[in-house]
Protein backbone atom coordinates (compact mmCIF):
# COMPACT_ATOMS: atom_id res chain seq x y z
CA UNK A 1 0.00 0.00 0.00
CA UNK A 2 1.20 3.33 -0.80
CA UNK A 3 2.27 5.90 2.51
CA UNK A 4 0.99 8.77 0.84
CA UNK A 5 -2.41 6.79 0.36
CA UNK A 6 -2.66 5.68 4.24
CA UNK A 7 -1.18 8.99 5.44
CA UNK A 8 -4.20 10.83 3.83
CA UNK A 9 -6.62 7.88 5.05
CA UNK A 10 -5.34 9.14 8.66
CA UNK A 11 -5.33 12.89 7.79
CA UNK A 12 -9.52 11.93 6.43
CA UNK A 13 -10.06 10.13 9.27
CA UNK A 14 -8.80 12.53 12.11
CA UNK A 15 -11.24 15.81 9.57
CA UNK A 16 -14.27 13.46 9.83
CA UNK A 17 -13.81 12.46 13.17
CA UNK A 18 -13.13 15.79 15.17
CA UNK A 19 -14.95 18.11 12.70
CA UNK A 20 -18.40 16.12 12.11
CA UNK A 21 -18.63 13.03 14.78
CA UNK A 22 -17.03 14.28 17.55
CA UNK A 23 -19.27 17.77 17.05
CA UNK A 24 -22.59 15.75 16.64
CA UNK A 25 -21.23 13.56 19.73
CA UNK A 26 -20.39 16.67 22.38
CA UNK A 27 -23.61 18.91 21.42
CA UNK A 28 -25.63 16.05 22.04
CA UNK A 29 -24.07 15.41 24.99
CA UNK A 30 -24.31 19.35 26.13
CA UNK A 31 -27.72 18.91 25.75
CA UNK A 32 -28.06 16.30 28.03
CA UNK A 33 -26.27 17.56 30.89
CA UNK A 34 -28.17 20.62 30.38
CA UNK A 35 -31.55 19.57 30.50
CA UNK A 36 -30.53 17.33 33.41
CA UNK A 37 -28.12 19.67 35.51
CA UNK A 38 -30.89 22.71 34.44
CA UNK A 39 -34.23 22.11 33.49
CA UNK A 40 -34.28 18.91 36.09
CA UNK A 41 -32.92 20.72 39.17
CA UNK A 42 -35.28 24.16 38.68
CA UNK A 43 -39.07 22.78 39.26
CA UNK A 44 -40.98 26.08 37.00
CA UNK A 45 -38.68 24.91 33.90
CA UNK A 46 -38.86 21.12 34.68
CA UNK A 47 -42.83 22.32 33.95
CA UNK A 48 -42.12 23.91 31.00
CA UNK A 49 -39.49 21.70 29.23
CA UNK A 50 -39.13 18.88 30.74
CA UNK A 51 -39.27 16.99 27.89
CA UNK A 52 -36.09 16.08 26.47
CA UNK A 53 -37.30 16.46 22.98
CA UNK A 54 -38.94 19.72 23.62
CA UNK A 55 -35.64 20.96 25.82
CA UNK A 56 -33.50 19.71 22.69
CA UNK A 57 -35.98 21.72 19.79
CA UNK A 58 -35.81 24.75 22.03
CA UNK A 59 -31.89 24.53 22.75
CA UNK A 60 -30.95 24.12 18.94
CA UNK A 61 -33.32 26.96 18.22
CA UNK A 62 -31.35 29.04 20.41
CA UNK A 63 -28.15 27.25 20.31
CA UNK A 64 -27.93 28.00 16.52
CA UNK A 65 -27.73 31.25 15.52
CA UNK A 66 -25.85 31.99 18.98
CA UNK A 67 -23.43 29.69 17.70
CA UNK A 68 -23.42 31.46 14.07
CA UNK A 69 -22.85 34.87 15.52
CA UNK A 70 -19.84 33.81 17.34
CA UNK A 71 -18.41 32.10 14.68
CA UNK A 72 -19.07 35.69 12.07
CA UNK A 73 -17.37 37.53 15.08
CA UNK A 74 -14.12 35.00 14.97
CA UNK A 75 -13.96 34.55 11.43
CA UNK A 76 -13.95 38.63 11.30
CA UNK A 77 -12.14 39.08 14.04
CA UNK A 78 -9.70 36.44 15.26
CA UNK A 79 -9.14 34.30 11.87
CA UNK A 80 -6.40 36.68 11.21
CA UNK A 81 -4.19 36.24 14.23
CA UNK A 82 -5.03 32.14 14.22
CA UNK A 83 -3.71 31.89 10.55
CA UNK A 84 -0.60 34.71 11.39
CA UNK A 85 0.37 32.26 14.09
CA UNK A 86 0.06 29.31 12.65
CA UNK A 87 2.03 30.88 9.31
CA UNK A 88 4.87 31.90 11.58
CA UNK A 89 5.06 28.68 12.63
CA UNK A 90 5.49 27.10 9.29
CA UNK A 91 9.04 26.80 8.06
CA UNK A 92 8.08 25.83 4.66
CA UNK A 93 5.74 28.56 3.76
CA UNK A 94 8.20 31.19 5.29
CA UNK A 95 11.12 30.16 2.76
CA UNK A 96 8.70 29.81 -0.11
CA UNK A 97 7.61 33.29 0.65
CA UNK A 98 11.56 34.30 1.05
CA UNK A 99 11.96 32.62 -2.33
CA UNK A 100 9.40 34.57 -4.07
CA UNK A 101 10.64 37.82 -2.85
CA UNK A 102 14.34 37.28 -3.63
CA UNK A 103 12.79 36.22 -6.53
CA UNK A 104 11.39 39.15 -7.44
CA UNK A 105 14.45 41.54 -5.88
CA UNK A 106 16.82 38.94 -8.02
CA UNK A 107 18.39 37.97 -4.77
CA UNK A 108 17.38 34.06 -5.21
CA UNK A 109 19.92 31.31 -6.54
CA UNK A 110 19.10 29.35 -9.85
CA UNK A 111 19.32 26.13 -7.06
CA UNK A 112 16.68 27.90 -4.59
CA UNK A 113 14.44 28.58 -7.83
CA UNK A 114 14.75 25.26 -8.67
CA UNK A 115 14.07 23.85 -5.59
CA UNK A 116 11.35 26.15 -5.01
CA UNK A 117 9.75 24.95 -8.40
CA UNK A 118 10.27 20.93 -7.03
CA UNK A 119 7.98 21.88 -3.97
CA UNK A 120 5.43 23.55 -5.61
CA UNK A 121 4.85 20.58 -8.49
CA UNK A 122 5.53 18.08 -5.43
CA UNK A 123 2.01 19.72 -3.85
CA UNK A 124 0.38 20.13 -7.04
CA UNK A 125 1.00 16.41 -7.93
CA UNK A 126 -0.51 15.46 -4.31
CA UNK A 127 3.01 13.92 -3.35
CA UNK A 128 4.77 13.26 -0.22
CA UNK A 129 7.25 16.72 -0.05
CA UNK A 130 10.68 15.32 0.85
Amino acid sequence: MDKLWVRRRWFDFRQGHSYYLIFLLSLGNFILISHRLLIERIPILDEIMGNLGIFSILFIFLYIPVAIIIGRWHRKSQLKIDLDVTLRQNPLFAKMIRVLLDAQTGEASKEELADFRRVLKQIEDGKELN
